[in-house]
This record gives structure tokens, sequence and C-alpha cells, in this order.
């Protein structure tokens, strides 16, 4: 998805986006977008709070006048990206790597929106082989070693040779999966590993997908 396109997505998006709404920013290309639209919204006069997913997007959010809370409890909405979406709106997310935070708004919202591309969407899950999974540091020898044991090989994610570090101060293992036909089961299954935070799968969350696909934005909703 170009950028052009993220920004259509984004501009589509804040049509749900309502006078007192709080609204859950996500991170990401698309997020990024929306994140965009937003501010302008706002600079125009829209009253709106964010709660951002990432360190990231609350610095963008702050620089383009979006007030912010720093917890969620109860969000109106929120918009995020994701990295592959399934025909029942079954997500993976995380390879941007703040899948924790993203979860937790997502299960704050009452509306949880996903901008994507065309090319995100698969017929089932872990069709890119890769499923993130964040573990606390020092659980991560033994958190590869269960998921090992369970079939799910995994790497350390890092940059330039470091691991990579959350803005929860924990670290990503890249979990290399098949056909994952069952998202929840596996997601139950992986944090019953004593050190396992979280998981990328986001199973039964999203209720709306706004897809670019072929010059403009479709959108899929749950039972369609």
């Amino acid at each position: 998805m170009t950028d052009q396109e993220a920004a259509a997505l984004g501009a589509a998006a804040l049509a749900e986006v309502k006078p007192g709404h709080v609204v859950g920013l996500g991170t990401g290309q698309a997020a990024t977008a929306f994140i965009h639209a937003l501010g302008k919204a706002v600079k125009e006069g829209l009253r709106v709070t964010g709660v951002p997913t990432s360190e990231a997007s609350a610095s963008l959010a702050r620089a383009l006048g979006i007030p912010l809370l720093d917890e969620p409890v109860a969000l109106d909405v929120a918009v995020d990206g994701a990295d592959e979406v399934d025909p029942r709106l079954d997500l993976i997310k995380g390879y941007g790597g703040a899948l924790v935070r993203e979860k937790v708004v997502a299960a704050a919202a009452r509306r949880f929106i996903v901008l994507v591309g065309g090319e995100k969407l698969v017929t089932v899950l872990g069709a890119r082989g890769r499923l993130p999974v964040e573990v606390v540091p020092f659980a991560a020898r033994f958190c590869r070693h269960r998921l090992t044991e369970l079939g799910y090989p995994s790497t350390l994610r890092s940059r330039d040779g470091t691991p990579v570090i959350t803005d929860n101060a924990n670290l990503i293992l890249d979990v290399a999966v098949e056909a994952i036909t069952d998202p929840g089961h596996t997601d139950r299954t992986l944090r019953e590993i004593p050190g396992v935070v979280g998981t990328g799968l986001f199973a039964d969350m999203a209720h709306t997908v706004l897809v670019w696909d072929d010059g403009r934005a479709r959108t899929l909703t749950k039972g369609r």
C-alpha cells in the first residue's frame, strides 16, 4: 500500500469519529495516515481525545495537537492496521512491535476499525509464516524452548544485531507458523506459557475492515 492509498483509508476512517469521542490511535503506516487526518480535523475544531498504542504514535499525535490520555479505559473507536486479515476478520498484528498495547486499546474500544491494503487479505491466518509474540526478558529462553516443544520454532527479533525492545520493555519472538485455523485457541495456548505477555493474534476483535483495493476503499464487516 502506498502512502497515498494509506492517506485515503485514513480519511475514510475519520468518518467514524464524532465530536467528544475517545479514539484509539494505532501504530504503523495506515494508522499514521489516520493520525494525520485526525490531527487536521482537530486543528479545524474537532474535539476528541486520543489513546496511543505506542510511543511513536503518541509523539506524532502530540505534534499534531491531539489531546491524549495515558491509559485506556473505555474508548468509542480504535483505528489501526494489520499484517494479515482472514475472511472472518481475525487478524495477525505486531510486525511493527506494538502488539500488546494495540490489543489492549482494541479491546477497550466499542468499535475497532482496521485499515489495510488488499495484499493483507489472506484465506487463512499464518500465510506470511510469522506470528509475533511478546515475552518478558527473563523468560525469553524458556519461552523459546516451550514454543519449540509445541511445534512453534521462533527467533528473537533484533535490529542491527541488538534485540528489539518494546515500549513495555519486553522482547519479541517471531514465531514460525503455518495455517492457523483456530486463532482463538492458538492465542490461548501460547499465552498459557509463563512469560508470554501477548500474541499478535486478534481473534474476534475487529468490527470493520477498510480495504484499499483496485483504486478504492471497500468495507468488510462481520457477517459479510
